[in-house]
């Protein structure tokens, strides 16, 4: 599956874009500088995800991947 396609199946089961979890996860104190915080470990990133959206590990990593600047 690409990476494209991870984060369409993540808007689609949970009705938030990459850019609303970006948002999300700056207004939890995740981000720094547009960019998710070194300190911040993925397993931080997937519990919250998997918690508050149901996000299997795969789909959390590929929001951890854009919270971290990937594009593609």
């Amino acid at each position: 599956m690409s990476f494209q396609a991870y984060l369409d199946n993540i808007e689609i089961k949970t009705g938030k874009s990459p850019s609303d979890f970006k948002e999300m996860a700056a207004e939890k104190g995740l981000m720094k500088n547009g960019l998710l915080n070194p300190k911040v470990k993925a397993g931080e990133v997937i519990s919250w995800l998997r918690e508050e959206f149901d996000l299997g590990h795969g789909h959390s990593m590929a929001i951890v991947a854009f919270l971290k600047g990937k594009k593609e």
